[in-house]
């Protein structure tokens, strides 16, 4: 299972001496795991377009997943070039892009400041909601017993979620439950992002696995996921309405509020199989 990899030198964690206070009126000092989070300047053809914050880990991934969820690009093949610089205060991220792709990004009216928790940061108007084309054909099907399993093996994708406590993941399992790609991040759609990313640079099928994020299941995560091509969510955390909307107009099958035990289907009943074989 693939590991993060560290960005232009820099440390995805560093430690902070701590006083922990107990009920009694005891207290003991201990050293604490803190993730790193950094301003990330998105620039394309020269142009600043965004400034994410998020762990500096991944960043390839995270910009190609980034480009393509922000639909700036359509295919990996369409950045051409791509440099990743330390700067004062953070990374900056340069893309050179086909010159048909740079004339489409430019005429957008998007300037974007994203915060780790925000994922709509910098629209100025409705009409400029992401929005995921309809899929074509019917999804994949998948044993409740797989997504368990994915489940289960998940944790030991997540080496800086086990250092701090504080950090994000989303991961790729094939439909069989085992687990193949997994990105952290203190950005619950940044995680998301840079999985994509991966998946789309090894140019992964996605009707051949399913998504899984630990965070809460937003309707950005849902159009991200929808982006991609893949047409199975699961989230261990709840949906919201307006996700469960999205999910629906996409025929993508949401799996919400899963654990090891129990699991709750939102949308495509008929594709997760509580018994059976996987098809």
């Amino acid at each position: 299972m693939p590991r993060s990899k560290f960005s232009a030198g820099m440390a995805v964690a560093s430690e902070a001496e701590t006083r922990i206070i107990g009920s009694d009126g005891g207290s003991t000092t201990a050293q604490r795991c803190l993730p790193t989070e950094v301003p990330i300047n998105f620039i394309y053809g020269g142009i600043p377009f965004a400034v994410m914050m998020a762990t500096p880990a991944d960043i390839e991934d995270f910009a190609y997943g980034f480009s393509l969820t922000e639909g700036i690009i359509g295919r990996p093949d369409e950045i051409r070039g791509l440099r990743i610089e330390a700067a004062e205060r953070g990374l900056l991220c340069s893309l050179e892009l086909t010159s048909e792709r740079l004339h489409g990004h430019l005429a957008r009216k998007r300037a974007m400041a994203g915060r780790t928790g925000c994922g709509l940061c910098g629209i100025d108007d409705l009409a400029s909601l992401p929005a995921a084309p309809s899929p074509q054909g019917s999804g994949p099907r998948v044993n409740a017993e797989a997504i368990r399993r994915a489940l289960a093996s998940l944790e030991l994708g997540q080496p800086l979620n086990e250092r701090t406590r504080a950090v994000h993941a989303a991961a790729w399992s094939r439909l069989d439950g085992q687990i193949d790609c997994v990105r952290e991040d203190v950005g619950r759609h940044n995680a998301l992002d840079k999985l994509i990313g991966a998946l789309a640079r090894r140019s992964a099928d996605p009707a051949d696995g399913f998504v899984i994020v630990t965070s809460r299941c937003s309707f950005e995560m849902v159009e991200k996921t929808a982006a991609f091509g893949a047409r199975i969510l699961v989230a261990v955390s709840a949906p919201t309405a307006l996700a469960l909307e999205r999910a629906q107009a996409l025929d993508l099958a949401m799996v919400a509020i899963a654990r090891h035990d129990t699991m709750t289907v939102f949308h495509g009943f008929d594709r997760i199989n509580a018994n059976g074989v996987t098809g």
